[in-house]
């Protein structure tokens, strides 16, 4: 029995790439046109969900750590009048500590060891005090003087070609000068009382920093143990490990920066001397001191020993001393620091740049003074931290011990002990610097791991 129904049209679709076109009837128009996207996959709403998951998630934590690191800057912030003294008592304990320990060994008292180190450290700088002060008395009318004969000669300058400026223009420009002096004379009182009180705050901290030190020098062998008795046994290791790699980074940032200072103003004041500047040893000191603000210190005694040889000796006298600071500052960065900073702080030049610069801008000079120690610091936690994370056991001596807790409820001591001992080593980069070829895995990847116990440990640091 034939059909007598009539035949529906088909639809015949075309694909295109990852799109489809659908055609209705021959002459007619596409009934739909489909998009040339792919269709979703079955999973797609499952792992953007996944993916919403994890960036709420990591979101945050980014604002727990944000707030967490605002609000001890802020308790750092308050606690800065406690703080500074300690921590400038911690840079003076490093430079007397060898002497003290010395003193120590010999069976001499703590108290007396460290009183006599102490007395002989402020001896050595009143010392200095005493010897560059009636130079600068001596040698500061003459400079000055020669600072007048230098004024009149700008002054002789400006009024010959190319400028032309007769003696009442220069009189109108001196007296806008002091005019402007005077309109904003308030301000400038306010400066002077604040620059007084910062100084006053400066030598309360300073004096408070010296009594700290006192006792540091006389009981430091005890904080550490003091410390980790206060976290536990299984922390205490790694109190003692990073009080050890604290100690060791504070000390060498002293040591290095008084050689880089030692250079520095060594050849610097050789030139000054030979080019008969005058104030050379006070010059020589600041170049010295200033060599522990690093980058801006070097800076700044350069500036001031040009600026004295050119108001003293003349222009040609002050180019010369400017390519001589030149110098001494290009060996310094190229030979000096580099040799230094590889086996000390292990910092980039940028990272003390940045340093430097937010150290100054967030606590002046005392800021741009601790902004490198404090950045290696951070550097030290960091890595011990990264270290840790990475099984690599830190804490663990090149003799692979140990300071580990002992003791009862009369004291506790930290004792040398044989660490525990990793039964399964880290893989690492076979790449890497150091690594040996441990064999291959079944999918046929070559395997490395460190060869040695030093790299192990990161000794090498």
């Amino acid at each position: 029995m034939p059909d007598d129904r009539s035949a529906e049209p088909t639809d015949q679709t075309s694909t295109a790439g990852s799109g489809a076109t659908s055609t209705g009837p021959a002459g007619e128009a596409p009934a739909t046109v489909a998009t040339r996207a792919p269709a979703p996959g079955p999973d797609r709403t499952r792992r953007m969900q996944a993916a919403t998951r994890s960036v709420a998630i990591a979101s945050a934590q980014l604002i727990l750590i944000t707030v967490a690191v605002v609000i001890l800057g802020y308790v750092f912030g308050v606690l800065w009048v406690v703080l500074l003294p300690v921590v400038l008592g911690l840079l003076f304990t490093t430079v007397m500590w060898p002497a003290a320990r010395l003193l120590r060994n010999h069976s001499w008292p703590p108290a007396l060891a460290a009183a006599t180190v102490l007395l002989f450290f402020l001896a050595v700088i009143g010392g200095i005090v005493a010897v560059i002060v009636p130079q600068v008395v001596g040698q500061v009318e003459d400079v000055a003087d020669r600072f007048t004969e230098g004024l009149e000669q700008v002054q002789t300058w400006i009024a010959g070609p190319p400028l032309n400026l007769d003696d009442q223009q220069l009189g109108n420009a001196v007296d806008s000068v002091v005019n402007s002096v005077q309109a904003n004379a308030q301000n400038i009182a306010g400066y002077a009382v604040t620059t007084a009180t910062t100084i006053g705050n400066i030598l309360v901290n300073l004096v408070l920093a010296l009594v700290l030190t006192f006792f540091f020098l006389k009981d430091g062998p005890k904080w550490v143990p003091w410390l980790a008795a206060q976290t536990g046994p299984r922390a205490a290791p790694h109190v003692a490990a990073l009080s050890l790699k604290t100690w060791s980074t504070l000390s060498e940032f002293i040591r290095q920066q008084a050689l880089v200072g030692f250079v520095d103003a060594f050849f610097i004041g050789m030139g000054l001397f030979f080019l008969g500047v005058p104030l050379v040893l006070p010059l020589a000191v600041l170049t010295f001191f200033g060599a522990f603000i690093p980058i801006i210190g070097a800076v700044v005694a350069g500036v001031f020993a040009v600026l004295i040889a050119l108001v003293t000796n003349g222009v040609s006298t002050a180019i010369w001393v400017l390519v001589i600071v030149l110098l001494v500052q290009q060996l310094e960065g190229n030979v000096l620091q580099p040799i230094i900073q590889g086996r000390g702080l292990n910092l980039h030049a940028a990272v003390v740049i940045l340093a430097v610069t937010a150290g100054s801008s967030l606590a002046g000079i005392i800021g741009a003074f601790l902004s490198v120690p404090v950045a290696a610091l951070i550097a030290v936690f960091y890595r011990y931290g990264r270290d840790q994370l990475d099984g690599l056991s830190p804490e663990v001596a090149a003799d692979g011990t140990s300071q580990q807790l002992a003791g009862d409820s009369s004291g506790a001591q930290l004792v040398r002990r044989k660490a525990e001992k990793v039964e399964t080593e880290p893989m690492v980069n076979p790449d890497s610097e150091g690594a040996e070829d441990a064999g291959t895995t079944p999918e046929g990847h070559r395997v490395g791991v460190i060869g040695n116990a030093a790299r192990r440990l990161r000794l090498h640091r």
